[in-house]
């Protein structure tokens, strides 16, 4: 591994436990009952998208570390996968204070890791 793929590998290795800790936190808010239904279920989505996403970073990686892709559309498919994940799951949680801005930072984030997707599709179909 080098360049972009490997440095975003560890921001993604080093971002799971934060999640990880995130679902331990969901637990003791969840007990102490301090949010509405709605904030509750904003909070469970945002963590578990979270999650998932930083799984398929993972796996994304892996196949942009294969594919004929140049360097910039390796530091391009990064930084959309990065940014994609942080406004994905971020969006829920801005979502429990605003819910459209939340909502719609949230879609910006599934178009970005779109893009992710299709361009890493393209550097694997086309080497």
């Amino acid at each position: 591994m080098h360049g972009p793929v490997q440095l975003f590998t560890v921001i993604a290795l080093v971002s799971l436990p934060t999640v990880m800790y995130g679902g331990y936190a969901l637990g003791g808010v969840l007990r102490r009952g301090e949010l509405t239904a709605k904030q509750r279920g904003l909070f469970r989505a945002g963590h578990a998208h979270a999650g998932v996403l930083l799984v398929l970073t993972l796996a994304a990686l892996q196949l942009v570390e294969h594919s004929g892709l140049s360097d910039a559309a390796r530091w391009a498919v990064c930084f959309l996968l990065l940014f994609g994940v942080l406004a994905q799951s971020g969006g829920f949680f801005l979502a429990m204070l605003r819910t459209r801005l939340g909502m719609g930072v949230t879609t910006g984030g599934a178009v970005l890791l779109g893009g992710a997707m299709l361009l890493t599709a393209y550097g694997i179909a086309f080497p």
